[in-house]
């Protein structure tokens, strides 16, 4: 059984590797052209068209379910309306261009063209249900000053900025989620017999499952699918592993903290109700679809091992030596700072790298670090610590904490 084990994880890791690389690559290069300034600056005060905006941006997007928890709360800052925002966190978690490819390689061509469809349409109808019931449009123009900024700031596209972006930095934030979500699936496959849940599972109970799985575990869009996958080859109907899909990487609980906290008590219901509700309805559309078809398995089934074995194998190990420098964490190299903030909300490495890049640009400030366990950040070099707290601010952190040093 232990060896199945082995071979399930090993299977699934050689399918993903090579269109994840692929993906992870154009993933770079679009986050070169869609930064965040170049979404802010669309997200103001426009009405019903600012949510079908802030979803098709959220769409492409390679950002993790906890990373875009700050871009978040810098686009409410920024001016755009809540809708707006409720929609951008639903499709940016739930895909990104990343994801597809690897959602191609195990799970088929159907689910592949389907999932972001979902997440676009998940996001659009999130931000209207809030719409209609909250009545809120309380956005605001991007700021003239930044507006200006980023139309003065041209857009540099260097191969090595995209090399960096693509192989350093998403594996540093999906890397331990894959890798994860990849023995998650493995042991799926391997300890639960075959037609599991096909037996004791049946419809509408898979659907339920999905939910009642996918709302609280925090998974990325990319390490959600080796588990979904892994659930459907034992009897999950493919549209309950839709379901798992997108309520899985939209609704865990750091996410669902931040709308509680920032957008409002009746916003948090809403956007809880409505993606259970629109995922459910995706994934019966989902079944239908697929047997309109046919039950055809290869419309459903992974493309991955189509690839050369050399191929698969050499991207296999690729992968993980990118990923691989993600799961050492740098000691604090400050061990005498001046100042010491305290960022609850500091979650992943993105999260590090982003305050870390905001401080470095302010006068006076010689040696960063941030430490994600504890989530201090320590800091180096004669500056007040009011204007460190509100660089960290402006990031969309909340540092709770100062604690200088005597």
């Amino acid at each position: 059984m232990f060896g199945d084990f082995y071979k399930n994880v090993i299977e699934l890791w050689l399918e993903v590797s090579p269109y994840l690389l692929l993906g992870m690559f154009i993933a770079g290069v679009l986050h070169v052209f869609l930064g965040s300034d170049f979404i802010k600056r669309h997200l103001g005060k426009h009405g019903l068209l600012s949510i079908v905006k802030a979803t098709f941006f959220g769409v492409p997007l390679p950002v993790c379910s906890c990373g875009v928890i700050p871009l978040a709360n810098s686009l409410k800052k920024d001016g755009a309306n809540t809708p707006s925002v409720l929609a951008f966190l639903v499709s940016a978690p739930t895909t990104g261009i990343d994801s597809i490819m690897a959602t191609f390689s195990l799970m088929g061509p159907l689910f592949a063209v389907f999932r972001p469809l979902a997440a676009f349409l998940s996001g659009v109808v999130v931000g209207l249900i809030d719409f209609v019931f909250t009545g809120k449009n309380d956005g605001q123009n991007f700021h003239a000053e930044n507006r200006g900024k980023i139309e003065r700031e041209k857009i540099n596209l260097k191969l090595k900025g995209v090399i960096r972006y693509a192989f350093l930095e998403i594996p540093r934030d999906i890397g331990k989620w894959l890798l994860i979500g990849t023995v998650i699936g493995g042991s799926i496959t391997a300890f639960i017999p075959g037609d599991f849940f096909a037996e004791y599972l049946v419809f509408p109970w898979d659907f339920f499952a999905a939910i009642l799985i996918g709302v609280p575990l925090y998974v990325c869009a990319t390490g959600s699918i080796p588990i979904a996958a892994s659930l459907m080859l034992r009897g999950f109907s493919p549209g309950a592993a839709l379901v798992f899909l997108i309520v899985g990487p939209a609704t865990n609980a750091i996410t669902l903290s931040f709308v509680r906290a920032k957008l409002g008590k009746r916003s948090f219901y809403v956007y809880l109700a409505s993606i259970v509700f629109t995922a459910v309805l995706l994934g019966l559309l989902f079944n239908y679809i697929w047997r309109f078809l046919g039950e055809e398995p290869g419309v459903i089934m992974g493309h991955g091992k189509m690839l050369p074995a050399g191929v698969r194998i050499v991207s296999a190990v690729l992968l993980m030596a990118v990923i691989a420098p993600g799961f050492f964490k740098k000691r604090c190299k400050i061990e005498n700072p001046d100042i010491e903030i305290s960022v609850p909300d500091i979650h992943c490495g993105d999260c590090g790298r982003k305050i870390e890049k905001a401080l470095f640009g302010l006068s006076g400030v010689e040696e960063v670090s941030v430490d994600i366990n504890s989530k201090i950040v320590r800091i180096r070099g004669k500056v007040s610590p009011g204007i460190i707290e509100n660089a960290i601010k402006k990031e969309g952190y909340h540092p709770k904490k100062n604690l200088d040093k005597p």
